[in-house]
C-alpha cells in the first residue's frame, strides 16, 4: 500500500528560505561589485585631482565674473532677483551638473578603447549593470559636491539660502537631471565609434543648450522663437524651480515657476517633466545598455 506523506513545516519552508538566502547573497555581491567599480573611479580622480578642482573652480568663476559684469544693471531687470548673481546661481548650478553628467560616458569610452571594459564584460559579474550604477554614483557624487560649492559661494555673494526643505528639493532636482543625462552619455559611449566623436557631441551640445535655456537670461529677454525652444529645454525645467525656491520661502508644488509661451509651468509640473525626461532617456538607451550590461 502506498503511504501519503504529509509535508512538514520544515519541508515547506526550506526551499523558500534557500531562495531568500540566494537572493540576499546575489544582492550583496552586486553591491560589492558596484562599490569596487565606484572606488576605482574615485581612485582615478584621486590620481588626477585637477579634474575635481577644475569642476569646482569653473562654476565659482562664472558666478564671480558674470555677477560682477552685470552688477550695475537696474534692479528688477532680471525679475524678482536682487542682483544678477542671485539670478545666475541656479543656471550655473544646473549647467555645471549637466556638463559633468554629459561627460559621464568618457571614462567608459576610454575603458572600451583600452580593452578594460571587455575584461569586465567577460568577468563573472552578478550583473553587468553594476558598471552603469558605479558611473551614476560617481557622477552624482561629483555633482553634489559642485552644487554644494555653488550654494556656498552664492550665499557668500548675497544670493541667500533656501530653507532645509527647499535645499533638499534643489539637490533632488540636480540629481534627477544628472540621472537622465548620465544615461544618455553612457548610451552615446556605446553608440559612437570612439572618444573623438563623443567629445565632438559634447562640445556641439553644451553651448546651444546653455543659450537656449533660462540659465543666463529670463524668457522675457528672448525673441518668441527662442522662448519656445527654451521652454522645451529640460535644463529650464531644472533652473526655474531652483530659482523660484531661492526667491520665495512660501513655495509650493502649485507655484508658477515659468511662464512659457504655451502654458504656465508650476513647480510640480517641472518636477514631472524632469522625471519624464529621465524615463525617455533610459528608454532611448535601453537596448544599448541591455546589450552591453544585461
Amino acid at each position: 500500500m502506498s503511504q501519503t506523506v504529509t509535508p512538514t513545516p520544515a519541508t515547506l519552508t526550506t526551499p523558500k528560505s534557500g531562495a531568500i538566502a540566494s537572493d540576499s547573497l546575489g544582492f550583496g555581491e552586486f553591491l560589492q561589485e558596484t562599490t569596487a567599480l565606484t572606488k576605482r573611479l574615485f581612485i582615478q580622480l584621486q590620481r588626477r585631482p585637477t579634474t575635481l578642482i577644475a569642476g569646482l573652480v569653473q562654476p565659482v568663476m562664472w558666478l564671480v565674473l558674470f555677477g560682477a559684469l552685470f552688477q550695475n544693471v537696474p534692479q528688477g531687470l532680471f525679475g524678482e532677483s536682487a542682483n544678477y548673481g542671485q539670478f545666475l546661481g541656479a543656471g550655473v548650478m544646473v549647467f555645471t551638473a549637466f556638463g559633468g553628467a554629459l561627460n559621464a560616458g568618457l571614462p567608459v569610452m576610454f575603458d572600451r578603447e583600452f580593452g578594460f571594459l571587455n575584461r569586465l564584460l567577460v568577468a563573472p559579474l552578478v550583473s553587468r549593470f553594476s558598471i552603469v550604477l558605479a558611473s551614476a554614483v560617481f557622477i552624482a557624487t561629483l555633482s553634489l559636491l559642485q552644487t554644494a560649492a555653488i550654494v556656498a559661494v552664492s550665499a557668500v555673494l548675497g544670493a541667500g539660502l533656501p530653507d532645509p526643505l527647499g535645499l533638499a528639493v534643489v539637490f533632488g532636482i540636480v540629481l534627477t537631471l544628472v540621472l537622465g543625462v548620465t544615461a544618455l552619455s553612457l548610451g552615446l559611449a556605446f553608440a559612437l565609434p570612439g572618444h573623438i566623436e563623443l567629445i565632438a557631441v559634447i562640445f556641439v551640445t553644451n553651448l546651444p543648450l546653455l543659450f537656449a535655456s533660462t540659465a543666463l537670461a529670463p524668457l522675457s529677454f528672448m525673441p518668441t522663437w527662442l522662448q519656445t525652444i527654451a521652454s522645451l529645454n529640460p535644463l529650464s525645467y531644472a533652473i526655474e524651480p531652483i530659482r523660484y525656491i531661492y526667491l520665495h520661502s512660501d513655495w509650493t508644488l502649485g507655484s508658477v515657476v515659468m511662464q512659457a509661451p504655451f502654458a504656465n509651468i508650476t513647480l510640480g509640473t517641472a518636477l514631472w517633466v524632469l522625471i519624464a525626461f529621465d524615463a525617455i532617456a533610459l528608454l532611448a538607451v535601453r537596448s544599448l545598455l541591455r546589450r552591453n550590461f544585461a
